[in-house]
């Protein structure tokens, strides 16, 4: 059990403000066997093949959780395009070191048919900790994720723009699920990983809170009882950045394709710069009950892109993808200011194509259950987009 800590207050959480709506991107890569196409723990392999190719360790490439895993990280970027040759460059570096070693690159919520229990865990005080304490559930975190940082200029944004922004959670998941299928059985979600991470104590939803103030007190409490030793212990599905002055969503499945990648980093960038530009003019940003935003969060998970939503805090609903065109309509003169139209406008594309967890589904329907045959189109996937 977490021990108490020592009375006496914390000091406040400085937010090193934005002075511009900068991005940053985390995306999370699975290595697979090119032959068995099961994950392979060769991060620390590929990882060394980075260092031969450019001499030395590219901050730009880090280790993860699990072994299977590399973490492509932008640097502070002014637009998604930029983002994107930041992202390309990374994703190229490693498959080259990745190439020799017989390991092909996969993008993802799950993998469909890997066990967890065979993965081997990377070793630093963090991960220890995570485990030590989280125990089976925290084995059990075979998923990635695609993490976005927008810049912001003040604290006193942040939970308006936070919490205004839980309103568009269901689209952002809806979008992304890419997790249909775990440990070989077809699950019934569109995003089984949006469900399997929030069972960790301190993932899912983010509180609402009023002001910074309040989120303060929040950790203040969280630290003295042992829940967390660092914000960064905070796995909240959308999170405050006091480091870099952002806030961070980590609503999306792994990303399939470089194409839906941008397309998903654009609406995120959007949808906050939006945000607090409206709020800005002096407008109070819309919310919605906890209870309507946990639903919303399991709508999306369950039926993706079939989802009917809740819209408003009087329980108005509506079919995702109708709302969702109405959104692009109302973004897009914030994307032609931000430098990324094409980018949103290709948001409209993952419906109409099908989302990774809907080709998922229809490549295992068409090779008669053949699992490998799924993994193979994501290798695809991510080879050709």
């Amino acid at each position: 059990m977490p021990s108490g800590r020592s009375a006496g207050s914390a000091p406040a959480i400085h937010f090193n403000s934005s002075p511009r709506p900068t991005l940053g991107v985390e995306w999370e890569i699975a290595l697979v066997d090119n032959g068995s196409l099961d994950l392979v723990n060769s991060a620390a392999e590929v990882m060394d093949g980075i260092t031969e190719l450019v001499g030395s360790e590219t901050p730009r490439v880090t280790k993860e959780l699990l072994r299977n895993t590399v973490e492509l990280v932008t640097g502070v970027c002014e637009n998604v395009g930029e983002a994107m040759d930041d992202l390309g460059e990374s994703l190229d570096l490693v498959r080259r070191a990745a190439h020799p070693l017989g390991i092909e690159l996969v993008s993802a919520g799950t993998h469909p048919f890997a066990e967890w229990s065979t993965q081997v865990l990377t070793r630093s005080p963090s991960y220890d900790e995570l485990i030590a304490r989280t125990q089976w559930w925290g084995r059990q975190m075979l998923i990635w994720g695609v993490h976005v940082h927008v810049g912001v200029s003040s604290q006193d944004k942040v939970f308006p723009i936070l919490n205004s922004l839980l309103l568009q959670y269901p689209h952002l998941l809806a979008l992304s699920a890419s997790s249909p299928i775990w440990a070989g059985n077809d699950t019934g979600y569109a995003s089984n990983r949006a469900l399997m991470f929030q069972q960790l104590p301190t993932a899912g939803l983010p509180f609402q809170f009023e002001d910074w103030a309040q989120f303060e007190g929040f950790v203040r409490d969280q630290m003295k009882t042992g829940v967390i030793e660092q914000l960064g212990g905070l796995h909240w599905d959308i999170r405050p950045a006091p480091r870099w002055g952002t806030i961070e969503v980590r609503v999306c499945d792994g990303a399939s394709t470089k194409r839906e990648l941008a397309a998903l980093v654009a609406l995120t960038h959007c949808l906050i710069v939006d945000l607090d530009e409206r709020l800005e003019a002096g407008e109070q940003l819309p919310s919605m009950p906890p209870w309507h935003v946990q639903e919303n969060k399991w709508r999306a998970a369950r039926y993706g892109l079939d989802a009917e939503i809740i819209l408003d805090a009087n329980s108005n609903e509506r079919l995702v993808t109708d709302d969702l065109n109405d959104l692009l309509e109302r973004l897009t003169p914030t994307a032609v200011r931000l430098g990324c139209a094409d980018e949103l406008a290709s948001v409209a594309d993952i419906p109409r194509r099908g989302a990774s967890y809907q080709r998922q589904r229809r490549v295992a329907a068409e090779s008669d259950g053949d699992l490998r045959a799924v993994v193979e189109s994501l290798v695809t996937d991510l080879k050709q987009s």
